[in-house]
């Protein structure tokens, strides 16, 4: 489907200020993603940015931006101009919907935001110590005002029974039976294991799970600076940061053309970073025990259920491939919890 999101930007911001004109849209996207970045260069030469998304609901994607903008305003230093700011009119997140025929996009503009240092593709010991520290402080940031932001419809248990629905409404709709019977599977042992993992005691904080290391930047001595990229974002268990925090660190690096393996949060490197982060911000055993389900659920959730509105085509196709060949049949067999828990002398 054919979308001018240029014409759909415009009209965006005809909405919020039609006194100022557009002088020129430059695309920013990286193509990886079905989301378009832009810059949006006015003709007094200021300029803003732009994101328009068809991926998820509309209704989630405006409580995720008001969610935010509440978190950017009431994290504390230092952290207070960490999180990019969505522009605001009326007192709220200005958000336009396009909705035409069979096009449906949301557009929401954002501050530009300062992009300082970014982490080297391979992190050495000092970087992964100091990210560690520097995330363990952030989540512990989002606990203190965890009270003070607005809830959220969102939660992994009605995520995974839409998928459950779907696949039970039409075994096909992800390819053969034998793949329904694997989401089937991997589903029912999310909402078993969850329980389990004793998920009630967990506190339940902003969370942002894409941590890859395009998307933040780190000033002085590896201190977060800025972050960006909230297509992921939601209010859960900070176990979920994780896993994508384990690919920060790993000992490959950060990858041109990526694939989703839970090997890297069994590696050395990926130990040091939890052995970091829990002298600042301890970990429980469940949640280390949840570590396994929080991949479990990125898989079924961002990349088998919603792969398809996220991802370009060419990406959805091969990672849901690898979701039903490699990814999960991995998650009982090649993760397991108690390394890390007697690593990390955890008791209880």
């Amino acid at each position: 489907m054919n979308i001018d999101y240029n014409q759909i930007i415009h009209k965006a911001w005809e909405g919020y200020d039609a006194s100022r004109t557009i002088a020129r849209i430059e695309d920013l996207s990286v193509y990886v993603s079905t989301n378009r970045v832009c810059k949006v260069i006015f003709t007094d030469g200021d300029f803003i940015i732009a994101k328009a998304s068809s991926y998820g609901k509309y209704e989630f994607f405006k409580e995720d931006h008001r969610i935010i903008q509440t978190l950017s305003n009431n994290l504390l230093y230092p952290f207070e101009n960490l999180l990019a700011k969505s522009l605001q009119k009326n007192n709220r997140v200005y958000i336009y919907r396009h909705k035409k025929a069979k096009v449906d996009v949301w557009v929401v503009f954002y501050n530009p935001t300062r992009v300082m240092e970014r982490l080297p593709r391979r992190l050495d010991d000092a970087h992964i110590k100091s990210l560690a520290r520097q995330m363990a402080k952030f989540h512990l940031a989002c606990t203190r005002i965890k009270n003070v932001i607005p809830k959220s419809g969102k939660t992994l248990r009605t995520d995974i029974n839409a998928l459950l629905h779907t696949v039970e409404k039409n075994p096909r709709t992800f390819g053969s039976r034998m793949h329904a019977d694997l989401i089937k599977y991997h589903c029912e042992q999310f909402l078993k294991n969850r329980l389990k993992c004793n998920v009630s005691t967990f506190e339940l904080i902003p969370v942002f799970i894409d941590w890859n290391i395009g998307n933040f930047s780190v000033i002085n001595k590896h201190e977060l600076f800025s972050r960006w990229d909230y297509d992921w974002f939601r209010i859960s268990y900070r176990m979920l940061d994780f896993y994508f925090l384990s690919r920060v660190v790993s000992d490959v690096g950060d990858r041109t053309v990526f694939s989703y393996v839970i090997d890297t949060m069994m590696e050395p490197r990926f130990l040091m970073f939890l052995t970091e982060y829990h002298k600042v911000f301890p970990l429980k055993a469940d949640e280390i025990r949840f570590l396994r389900e929080a991949y479990r659920f990125f898989i079924l959730n961002y990349v088998v259920k919603d792969g398809n509105h996220f991802f370009s085509p060419e990406y959805a196709k091969k990672l849901r491939n690898e979701a039903f060949e490699i990814y999960l049949p991995s998650v009982d067999r090649d993760f397991d919890p108690e390394k890390i828990i007697k690593h990390l002398k955890i008791t209880g």
